[in-house]
């Protein structure tokens, strides 16, 4: 197995790791722990660590900013068939107040993600890697996204990024206007985004942790790592 280095209680983790099969399974296969550290800020192995099925956030530790890959315990999956629409977005679907959008606006999603989410870990390498990722044309079958939704101004109102891997796509993280009059444009551009994904035939959205409610408000479904992995692992090698 790989050597995995010891770091304030976190495991670091590299590109060998992950290649290595019977360290990869070791992580799989280890319910006491999730998430690991890497100062890894390469397009390869984001990329490689995506493809198995960790998704990654970032930490600072001594002043030192870290990758930090989550392979999760558990993980809310929405399958396009369980979509729920509540009476309040479609009544926000019903009106012609705004504009929806398959997006290529990082700089703009930047700038609101900051002011929304001042704490956010979208940030420093981890931010220019979304940008490398963006303008990268041939990765392997893998692509930032951005969905948006515009007021009829051009304002941006709600966005969120995530990648598409194979036919799959996995959220990251997004914001929405704060504004009372933008309530539940949130929940609009994830029942819009859901409604693109199958209608583009997307095999199931990723959403990640099943903490929030509203996920399965949406029609999420939780799976456990192991149910995630079986279903992502497929969907991804075919």
């Amino acid at each position: 197995m790989g050597k995995l280095l010891i770091k304030k209680f976190l495991y670091e983790i590299s590109k060998e790791n992950i290649k290595d099969r019977e360290t990869l399974l070791y992580l799989y296969e280890n319910l006491e722990e999730n998430y690991y550290l890497s100062d890894d800020f390469s397009l390869e192995f984001y990329i490689l660590l995506a493809k198995t099925g960790f998704i990654s956030t970032s930490i600072f530790i001594e002043n030192k900013f870290y990758l930090l890959p989550e392979i999760q315990f558990e993980y809310a999956i929405l399958d396009f068939k369980n979509l729920h629409i509540s009476k309040k977005v479609n009544n926000l679907l019903k009106k012609d107040n705004y504009i929806f959008k398959k997006d290529n606006n990082l700089k703009d999603f930047f700038l609101n993600l900051n002011l929304y989410h001042k704490d956010n870990w979208l940030i420093n390498q981890y931010e220019e890697l979304i940008y490398e990722l963006k303008k990268q044309v041939n990765l392997n079958n893998f692509e930032i996204i951005q969905f948006s939704i515009y007021n009829k101004n051009d304002e941006l109102i709600a966005s969120e990024i995530g990648y598409k891997i194979a036919s799959t796509y996995t959220s990251l993280t997004g914001f929405c206007n704060k504004d009372k009059k933008y309530n539940n444009f949130g929940k609009l551009q994830m029942t819009l985004t859901a409604q693109y994904l199958e209608n583009n035939n997307f095999s199931f959205w990723n959403l990640g942790h099943p903490y929030m409610q509203y996920k399965f408000d949406l029609g999420a479904t939780l799976y456990s790592r192991k149910e995630f992995l079986k279903r992502w692992l497929d969907c991804i090698n075919s």
